[in-house]
């Protein structure tokens, strides 16, 4: 098997099995979280620092500054580059993490139109003005499907889907994939997923330890190097409250708790998005090691 993708919500435990699955199958790591593309934002996006990667090599960690913009587009054609030099060496390659769209853009026909910074910043001006009810009624009048798929609370991708609409003159979901139109088709993808209060409890207690690591002065840190000049580094869960508690807005406790709670919202997001995708295998509880015997024995030929 060439590519195995290890999916699911946010603390699941996808980085730890991963670990074991490539240590068993002699294969290497590309990362598929799109926050952990970026330098520095390491406690918040519980990156595994390089001391607990084992020697596994990992690839598309660490590789934009903050103040740079991440582009599923772009993440695309890196990210195959890299699976097909490993399908070249005969190297399983272990994709890991939580961004639904991001592995979609591996396996699947998704078309990615130009993007017009001037349209762009455009329409984030009406957003600023306007606010996020106001933007999402515009997309659900143009583009339904678009807008329940996309939340209102994620204005980003709601200024890009009417963007994507004014450029082409067509719905944003005409780029979405097309049923059986993936790239690797002998991909198999494993979902982990566990009771819903279980999760919440490993949810509150990763955000505990994020705050006792340090988390309030990595963003401040990287407040210094420019997270404020570009939108995408800036919303990432945690970070995002960390600002308004560094502006004033939130107190420390309730940026914390505010935390918790969008994580949780997040996560059930994720588990929507993946719950669609019939190629997954879902894999609930256990230990790792017979999470582990599961995913191998459902694969074939995996070097």
């Amino acid at each position: 098997m060439s590519i195995i993708v290890i999916c699911g919500a946010t603390a699941t435990g996808k980085s730890d099995l991963a670990l074991s699955l490539a240590e068993a199958v002699g294969g290497e790591i590309v990362n598929a979280d799109s926050m952990q593309l970026y330098r520095g934002m390491d406690i918040g996006t519980a990156k595994l620092p390089l001391s607990q990667r084992r020697g596994i090599p990992h690839h598309l960690l660490d590789v934009l500054n903050v103040n740079q913009e991440a582009s599923v587009a772009q993440y695309q054609i890196d990210a195959r580059n890299i699976i097909d030099q490993l399908i070249e060496q005969s190297k399983p390659a272990i994709v890991v993490g939580g961004t639904g769209l991001y592995i979609k853009a591996i396996l699947d026909d998704l078309n990615f139109p130009d993007t017009d910074p001037a349209l762009r910043d455009k329409i984030a001006k009406q957003a600023e003005e306007l606010g996020q009810d106001v933007m999402h009624q515009r997309l659900a009048k143009l583009d339904p499907a678009a807008a329940a798929a996309i939340p209102k609370e994620n204005l980003r991708r709601v200024v890009r889907a009417l963007e994507v609409i004014e450029l082409t003159g067509k719905p944003y979901t005409a780029n979405l994939p097309r049923a059986g139109s993936s790239k690797y088709p002998g991909a198999k993808q494993f979902g982990l997923v566990m009771e819903r209060s279980t999760l919440s409890s490993r949810i509150d207690a990763r955000v505990e330890k994020m705050w006792d690591e340090g988390l309030v002065d990595e963003v401040k840190g990287l407040i210094s190097q420019g997270l404020l000049e570009a939108r995408t580094a800036q919303a990432a869960l945690g970070y995002a409250q960390v600002i308004r508690f560094a502006k004033g807005e939130l107190s420390e406790s309730e940026a914390k708790e505010e935390t918790k709670r969008a994580t949780r919202q997040y996560a059930r997001r994720q588990e929507t998005w993946f719950s669609r995708d019939e190629r997954i295998t879902w894999i609930k509880g256990g230990s790792r090691q017979q999470m582990l015997e599961e995913i191998i024995s459902s694969t074939i030929s995996l070097r």
